[in-house]
């Protein structure tokens, strides 16, 4: 008998158990006894065909089923079997607007600045309201230069878009972009705290642009009040060094990774979910994309909203900070970004008791997330660079309309030699005079 942890989202199917025993000597038996225990399960777990969903993944121990035997891995009675589904948040949206192609950009950045571009100087002012960066050897002047001169694409102005713009504002970065077309309501305000009461039925950016203004007058604020789409998303994102992605639903969160992935951009992930939140660095020239984690999205409706399943206030807050913090990294280029790592979070309340907190001392969710990180460490290296180098530019259309794998999925497939040796695969030419793969023409929408 072995433990299979269960995440807060499926906790409602297994009578609200963080920890389930089932009986089994490999992962598929295992499942199947869970499901039988637990039939509400089944669905979330398996598709029509009987296979694990794709956006399910599970470990034993410390290690990935998908490179060991799959369903068949054997386990041991004192190993542990952990379950981590991907989460979203946010409330449901509707089918966003229709495909077209997306060709890929030449350039082939990663992290930090464009490189041709110069850094200005700090005013008296900016000297005074920055002296703490300044006296930091890890700031200092040029990496509040490189703040000054940085721009940074926030994707929403809710929970995770809040404290991750505010921090970004006060930081110095000069231009600070936001895409949201929303209006402020009274439930935003348990944790959007770039709203106020008197904001409730303004835009969302007018009241963001406001909020940052008063916080830091010398960072320009770009405002793009409209739905992000396949149609618009290149265009957006072309001018500015980091996308920070604070979407609340996935057909969103993948086209963002999508578009980041075709222009070279990083990717500033985060998301939540009640009690927990994940936050890591994608779409980087060396590392993993959103996408090799989690090669499709699960369909509409499975996995709750925060509409639905609720969000504790100071959450966003956390992951979001975090996200701003990944930011600054890759704008200065100091630390250790979260490339092929993650950063896992769980409120903690060790004093709080009775049935008004659930969750918050939630210890097997900490050994689940130490899973996740193993398993972003292996996709750096296992999957690192293939999501550029093989990247057809159609899984941008792909993701907004019908949310299948992408190309990256077949290289993971691939056999270590081939790559190693980085040759394009079945459905690929290759360009001699670039020495890259490049996409073949398509004539429309399959």
């Amino acid at each position: 008998m072995a433990k299979i942890l269960i995440p807060t989202p499926l906790r409602p199917y297994t009578d609200k158990q963080d920890a389930v025993d089932a009986t089994g000597a490999t992962v598929g038996e295992l499942l199947a006894d869970l499901t039988k225990k637990h039939a509400g399960l089944k669905a979330h777990l398996y598709n029509e065909h009987g296979k694990l969903r794709s956006f399910v993944n599970v470990y034993v121990n410390d290690e990935d089923i998908r490179y060991l035997q799959k369903e068949q891995t054997p386990v041991a009675a004192n190993d542990t079997v952990s379950i981590i589904p991907s989460v979203a948040g946010g409330a449901p949206v509707s089918a966003g607007a229709t495909a077209r192609n997306a060709a890929a950009a030449d350039s082939v950045g990663s992290v930090g600045l464009q490189a041709d571009r110069d850094l200005p100087e700090l005013t008296n002012d900016e000297i005074k309201r920055y002296s703490r960066h300044l006296i930091m050897p890890e700031v200092g002047v040029e990496g509040q230069r490189k703040l000054k001169a940085a721009k940074v694409l926030c994707i929403g102005a809710g929970g995770l878009g809040s404290p991750a713009a505010m921090y970004l504002a006060a930081a110095g970065v000069g231009t600070l972009g936001i895409v949201d077309f929303d209006v402020v309501d009274f439930s935003n305000l348990q944790r959007q705290i770039l709203h106020g009461t008197p904001d409730v039925g303004r835009s969302k950016l007018a009241s963001a642009k406001d909020r940052l203004n008063a916080l830091n007058p010398n960072v320009k604020i770009e405002n793009y009040e409209t739905a992000l789409s396949s149609q618009n998303a290149l265009e957006l994102f072309e001018p500015y060094d980091v996308i920070l992605d604070g979407t609340d639903n996935f057909p969103t969160r993948y086209l963002v990774n999508d578009a980041c992935v075709l222009l070279g951009k990083p990717n500033a992930y985060g998301s939540i979910f009640r009690f927990e939140g994940q936050a890591s660095v994608f779409g980087t020239k060396d590392g993993p994309c959103y996408r090799c984690l989690y090669p499709e999205p699960p369909p509409p409706g499975l996995v709750p909203s925060c509409a639905e399943g609720g969000v504790l206030g100071v959450l966003p807050g956390i992951i979001g900070v975090i996200q701003a913090t990944e930011t600054l990294k890759l704008i200065m280029n100091v630390g250790e970004p979260l490339i092929g790592r993650s950063a896992d979070e769980v409120p903690r309340a060790e004093a709080a008791e009775g049935p008004g907190l659930p969750g918050l001392r939630d210890p097997p969710h900490h050994q689940a997330a130490h899973r996740l990180r193993t398993v972003l460490r292996r996709h750096a290296c296992r999957a690192g660079a293939c999501h550029r180098e093989h990247c057809d530019g159609d899984h941008l259309r792909r993701a907004q309309a019908a949310a299948r794998p992408w190309r990256c999925v077949e290289d993971r497939r691939r056999s270590r030699a081939e790559r190693v040796s980085n040759q394009p695969h079945s459905g690929f030419c290759a360009d001699p005079a670039r020495g890259r793969p490049q996409a073949p023409e398509r004539a429309g929408p399959e």
